[in-house]
């Protein structure tokens, strides 16, 4: 069994490295233990530097204190409020420059059914929120 297991969390593993997502993770405390390669393109900041930092580090100050109340209550009650359906946001890359993602959330639970963190999937939309948005402003 613990061979299964092992070829299990290798693809895993795998399939996390090879999304064309950004996949982040993090703890119940909100510390980043999982930052795929898309994601390292997207935010401007490699594995070894996300990886034990705060979720803070991509997270635009001024969005930080409604992040933290919703993220706490998805902790404690055990549901995210959007149910997994992505939603648009701004995030921060490493260089300054504000992102627009479009991200989904979901808990991750260990086997006892224990929220144990969280997991999010982003896709960077700047450009086309940009060209949008220019589109409204001209009519």
């Amino acid at each position: 069994m613990d061979d299964n297991l092992q070829a299990v969390s290798s693809l895993g593993d795998l399939i996390v490295e090879h999304t064309a997502d950004a996949l982040i993770y993090s703890n119940r405390d909100g510390i980043i233990e999982r930052w795929n390669p898309a994601a390292a393109s997207m935010f401007g900041y490699t594995f070894d530097e996300a990886c034990g930092q705060s979720l803070d580090l991509i997270i635009p100050e001024p969005l930080r204190a409604a992040h933290w109340r919703g993220f706490d209550a998805a902790m404690s009650n055990g549901s995210t409020r959007l149910h997994g359906r992505p939603t648009l946001t701004r995030a921060a890359h490493k260089s300054g420059q504000t992102l627009y993602v479009e991200m989904s959330f979901a808990l991750v639970s260990d086997e006892p059914g224990k929220i144990i963190g969280s997991v999010a999937m982003a896709r960077d939309v700047t450009e086309r929120f940009l060209r949008e948005k220019a589109a409204r402003q001209s009519k």
